[in-house]
């Protein structure tokens, strides 16, 4: 029985009809978001999110019988955990009042894809790993845009107050910068004045002091290099070799569950055979036993 039913949890049929509910459970949510939608099927929707329900709880039993008689082995993968983690969720005694708490509980069903699919997983696993190394970089860039916005604050603060007006504002714009949207504005600001760029309309109050600064672009291209291209570009090193890592690891596991398969196997084997040989050994006496005694 339990051997039947590790087949039927680790077999590929089973896998496709766990993803398969999730993405059902992550379309009905996304319906949830419709009102037209969600008031004329309020009943199927319900009816088919119970039914998502009692399918997880049913995978998570399933997984439990097949670690059968150390069913806490379950809880020694983090995947696993995350996966009773959201099942409990769909269980908690909240009412009516928190709309918006049962509603994100039913999304994070969605996270199940990632226990599912284990390039997910990989990919999971690397972020996390870079995330120490992705601290410096992240300081580098603080550091980056702290030093920037400061000058930017004291270069282009009376010329453009909204967004070099404080140090705040500057970071924001910096920031915005950073993402290679709308940098080019900015720059002509500075090169041609706030009173004939980028302060038409109803922002020509806030162009009280509108200078020109020719060397504005060494500034702003410089920014561009550092912030946006090796920065960014360092953030993308650092996932490649998290990456590489992950998948290092997760090839190191494989072998050492092959090999603990392995030698279990060899042991079941082993046992076998001595049990045969002790069979045979008995047969062997019996036989002997018949031939001695006189016909």
């Amino acid at each position: 029985m339990l051997n039947q039913i590790r087949k039927i949890v680790d077999s590929t049929a089973f896998q496709l009809f766990i993803i398969a509910a999730i993405i059902v459970a992550g379309v009905l949510v996304g319906l949830e978001t419709v009102p037209e939608i969600a008031a004329k099927y309020a009943l199927p929707i319900y009816i088919l999110d119970r039914i998502i329900i009692w399918i997880f709880v049913g995978e998570f039993l399933l997984k439990l019988a097949a670690e059968w008689p150390k069913s806490w082995r379950y809880f020694g993968d983090g995947w696993n955990i995350l996966d009773f983690a959201i099942v409990v969720a769909c269980f908690l005694p909240i009412d009516n009042n928190y709309v918006l708490v049962i509603r994100m509980v039913r999304l994070l069903r969605v996270l199940k894809l990632l226990r599912a699919l284990p390039k997910l997983q990989l990919l999971v696993s690397a972020l996390l790993k870079s995330l120490p190394s992705m601290g410096y970089v992240a300081l580098l860039m603080t550091l980056l845009f702290y030093i920037y916005g400061v000058a930017g604050t004291f270069m282009f603060g009376k010329n453009d107050p909204l967004h070099f007006g404080s140090l705040g504002a500057s970071m924001l714009s910096l920031f915005k910068m950073a993402t290679l949207e709308g940098w080019i504005e900015l720059m002509d600001i500075q090169v041609y004045g706030c009173d004939r760029v980028g302060y038409d309309g109803g922002l020509a109050e806030f162009c009280q002091h509108p200078t020109t600064s020719p060397m504005s672009p060494l500034f702003f291209v410089t920014f561009i290099m550092l912030g946006a291209m090796i920065v960014i570009n360092l953030l993308v090193g650092v996932m490649i070799t998290s990456l590489e890592e992950a998948n290092q690891e997760q090839i190191a596991t494989e072998k050492k569950v092959a090999t603990a398969l392995l030698h279990e196997t060899e042991s079941h084997l082993e046992e076998k055979l001595e049990e045969l040989h002790k069979q045979l050994n008995q047969v062997q006496t019996t036989l002997e036993i018949i031939r001695q005694k006189p016909h």
